[in-house]
């Protein structure tokens, strides 16, 4: 895991310092069909809220745990990411994500192997769910930078 939490670091410092270079016109432009980058990530505050809440929840819940999707487009639309302030959302997606970090960092390796069931009920573990949401994040930090 200290691999996987280094790279989340290492995301969240880049996109600290080059978020804030990106043109406001760039950052609204719609395409048909799909976000903006400011809705992506709006997204990606989203995926952290609700993710925070696994983190911390398969910790003292019952296990297994059982992981409740969320709807993605319906937040973004209903949460108005593409009208907020850019630099607020990166305030708000920095700060969601340091705390995650900090529960990343306290997770023991009998945690790592606490057992999830997703909705189609296939069985995932903690460390797969941790690394997933940092390639994830990844995934969108890309699209926010081309």
């Amino acid at each position: 895991m200290q691999y996987t939490i280094l790279k989340f670091e290492q995301l969240l410092g880049e996109s600290a310092v080059s978020f804030p270079t990106i043109d406001i016109s760039i950052l609204e432009a719609k395409r048909t069909g799909k976000w903006s980058k400011k809705e992506i990530l709006g997204h990606l505050i989203d995926s952290a809220i609700h993710n925070l809440v696994r983190f911390t929840e398969i910790n003292y819940l019952e296990q297994p745990y059982y992981h409740r999707p969320y709807q993605q487009h319906n937040l973004v639309v209903i949460n108005q990411y593409q009208e907020m302030d850019f630099p607020e959302l990166i305030q708000l997606w920095l700060s969601l994500n340091k705390q995650i970090i900090r529960l990343f960092k306290s997770v023991n390796e009998k945690a790592l192997e606490y057992k999830i069931i997703l909705a189609d009920q296939s069985v995932i573990d903690l460390r797969f769910l941790m690394t997933d949401y940092v390639e994830h994040l990844e995934h969108h930090i890309k699209q926010i930078k081309d």
